[in-house]
């Protein structure tokens, strides 16, 4: 009789069960195991923060399958033969042996499995910041469903009135968002110059701005110094600049790494970036074993770089193609990833997927263009919501590199198109002419995506000159004089105006205000107006009686990240 195949799939998160679960449906005979060293399994980690603000009230939701089944050992013996064994902590592998050492984290007792194929899902460690402090009493992390309940207790209970959330990346947004629901007062504090970095500056800052909106206080470029207490309990944080404020609960949320301990012990080969170096098999170093989720490194489709991706989407994928190739021959292949993300923010949602311009320099990329549109998402009379988004593309090629989207619009339709583009190899031409879905409930007749195509395609053509706003506001905070006009209705003018020296000329009396205008054909003009669509009207009447360097501000005022006269 043939021996039964045993997969052991160490981590039972996010990526392991799934593993397990594909590699079960692909060998019915196979012995599956999943080690887990916490007491749950299969958590929705992604909907802690929702959790701890209250968005429901049932834990067993973020372990549950879509139709409300709880997935404990139970669930997983019954529905799919898969040994669960919780509070499991895999110790050490004998890759010589094929074996794994494992300890019960509850009695202690110890034991020894071999495996004919290993999966490691051993996730990420949050990062925690090098200062004195640390180890008081009410600093946490949001990483496990123990962190989860410890947050949701607090907000329930309504007894800590102050409390910094250390980082301003996507948990620590989310879990700003979740800890204001409770009635707490939240300071977000990010040592870098902006929140949510995967998005570029003047993105980032509107965001910040309706962080702000929302009474939360936000410190940026400014870090923590040493985590205050008394008797053991945490009083405050010192910033580096050595400001202090008073907190009774502190998030940290400054990232993760690879929880690759395990793996290095055994032996296996780490990455430059820290996580389990794999092939396209999810493969390690090691052909028996694979690794999965958090704690690997993978392929940047872009760039070609090796990258660390802690995505739940991610996670499950790798998970997927693991469990069939452990449980087969390596048949199907993970091809990496693009980075795109998506969060909530209150009201507003912030999206992401490619290449930032930032990102894009750093890396080498010299021959790019950008721009940014501002627009609804769907027309007015069906209650549109704003739209912002900047649009990356190689200048000589116009493959599309990178998009982001924020706004209270549809921004994961916006930025779900985007990053099939990107994946598709398609170019800015390849999407002025896309054939989407539209009716007036869902989409403009021009969906905002691909009115964003069709302001690059101008651009690159020759046939707008695009300025940011950052831009313009370098410009007018260094001393230099253009020529500023925005062509809104004065009705528009009077309730909401930039106040940096603009001179309102509504656009359809532009050709009687000629003698208004500089003398001096050359003279740098910027138009402007609400979303920067009758700017760009306005540039072409300018350029087409005789001036010569006429711009447009990319998205016009609902784009402007800075104060505003009114």
């Amino acid at each position: 009789m043939e021996k039964r195949r045993r997969i052991v799939v160490v981590g039972g998160s996010a990526a392991g069960p799934k593993a397990a679960a594909k590699a079960r449906r692909i060998d019915n005979d196979a012995e599956v195991i999943i080690l887990q060293k916490d007491a749950d399994l299969s958590m929705a980690s992604c909907g802690y923060p929702y959790y701890v603000g209250g968005f429901f009230d049932d834990r067993n939701m973020l372990i549950c399958t879509p139709t409300g089944v709880t997935r404990n050992p139970q669930f997983y013996f019954n529905a799919k033969a898969i040994d669960a064994r919780v509070n499991t902590e895999v110790t050490a592998i004998d890759r010589a042996g094929r074996t794994v050492l494992f300890r019960d984290t509850v009695t202690g007792e110890t034991g020894e499995l071999t495996y004919d194929k290993l999966i490691m899902a051993t996730g990420s460690i949050s990062r925690i910041p090098p200062v004195p402090g640390v180890d008081l009493e009410g600093i946490t992390t949001l990483q496990s469903m123990k962190d989860a309940d410890f947050l949701r207790k607090i907000g329930d209970e309504g007894k800590i009135k102050k409390a910094a959330v250390i980082g301003g990346g996507l948990i620590g947004i989310e879990t700003c968002e979740a800890l204001q629901l409770a009635g707490i007062e939240i300071t977000v504090i990010e040592l870098l110059p902006q929140l949510l970095t995967f998005l570029d500056w003047e993105l980032a800052k509107l965001v910040e701005n309706h962080v702000r909106s929302k009474g939360a206080n936000v410190i940026t470029d400014n870090g923590i110094a040493a985590f205050l207490g008394e008797n053991g309990k945490l009083t405050g944080v010192k910033l580096q600049n050595g400001t202090e404020l008073s907190c009774e609960l502190a998030v940290v949320a400054i990232g993760v790494r690879p929880n690759v301990k395990l793996a290095q012990e055994s032996g296996l080969e780490i990455g430059e970036t820290g996580g389990i170096r794999v092939n396209e098999y999810m493969q390690t170093t090691d052909p028996d074993i694979y690794a999965v989720g958090d704690c690997v490194e993978t392929l940047n489709r872009i760039t070609g770089r090796k990258v660390l991706a802690p995505y739940g989407d991610l996670a499950n994928l790798q998970g997927r193609v693991a469990g069939e190739n452990a449980a087969s021959e390596n048949c199907v292949t993970f091809p990496g990833t693009i980075q795109t993300g998506i969060c909530k923010v209150f009201d507003y949602t912030a999206g992401s997927t490619g290449l930032s311009e930032a990102n894009a320099k750093r890396l080498g990329y010299d021959n790019i263009v950008t721009v940014i549109n501002a627009s609804p998402d769907k027309p007015g009379f069906m209650e549109g919501k704003l739209l912002v988004t900047k649009l990356v593309a190689d200048k000589k090629t116009g493959m599309i590199l990178g998009a982001q989207c924020i706004g209270p619009g549809n921004v994961n339709r916006q930025i779900a198109q985007w990053a099939m583009a990107i994946q598709g190899h398609l170019t800015v031409e390849d999407v002025v002419n896309a054939d989407l879905p539209y009716a007036p409930p869902f989409s403009l007749a021009i969906d905002h995506g691909i009115a964003t195509a069709h302001i690059l395609q101008n651009k690159m053509k020759g046939r707008m000159k695009g300025i940011s706003c950052a831009e313009v506001h370098r410009k007018v905070t260094s001393g230099e004089s253009p020529f500023l006009i925005d062509v809104r209705q004065p009705e528009e003018f009077e309730q909401m105006r930039l106040g940096i020296g603009e001179t309102l000329m509504p656009l359809g009396a532009l050709r009687k205000c000629f003698n208004e205008m500089p003398k001096d054909k050359e003279k740098e003009i910027i138009c402007y107006c609400k979303i920067s669509l009758r700017g760009y009207e306005a540039a072409l009447v300018l350029e087409g009686n005789g001036w010569k360097n006429v711009k447009v501000m990319e998205g016009g005022v609902l784009a402007w990240p800075y104060p505003r006269e009114k």
